[in-house]
């Protein structure tokens, strides 16, 4: 098996809530490689100094990546800092250039509501799950609200086809 075979980027995608419940949704810009144009949800690729420049929780691990990648790539994008991150579900994504994203969905409360897009997001919302309907949203976007607003409602749920 060669190297490409094994290669993988891992991706935390963040659903944001607000203080009423709502959800806040970004559009890409039209020059954005992938899904240019299409309303998504901030998140972004974990890298190797999102931990190697840190100290190591124990002799050999670091702990709570996929959350300070979250936290930086939150802040990066819509300059929010959040809090009370949890997990909303996992898939996996083949890129055009044929490498697969392992894309884990969490989501977290904001401390704020003061958003400020960087260059690659044209445009924002705070909607809640019907209007999320009017929406271009990527592929998958719309199944992970639902699946968000059923656990809020104390539902344990995984995504189903059809959901």
């Amino acid at each position: 098996m060669s190297d490409k075979n094994l290669m993988h980027y891992a991706v935390v995608t963040g659903i944001l809530i607000n203080s009423e419940g709502k959800f806040l949704i970004t559009k890409r810009a039209d020059w954005e490689k992938a899904f240019p144009g299409r309303w998504t949800v901030p998140g972004g690729k974990l890298e190797v100094l999102d931990y190697a420049l840190r100290e190591k929780d124990t002799p050999y691990h670091w702990y709570n990546i996929f959350e300070y990648l979250l936290k930086r790539e939150v802040l990066e994008e819509v300059n929010l800092e959040i809090e009370n991150i949890d997990y909303v579900t996992s898939m996996v994504y083949i890129r055009p250039d044929k490498i697969p994203c392992i894309i884990i969905s969490l989501y977290a409360d904001v401390k704020s509501e003061d958003v400020k897009l960087c260059n690659a997001l044209t445009d924002f919302a705070w909607i809640n799950l019907d209007e999320a309907k009017n929406y271009d949203l990527i592929e998958g976007i719309y199944d992970e609200l639902v699946i968000l607003s059923k656990k809020i409602k104390g539902k344990k749920v995984l995504w189903e086809k059809n959901n």
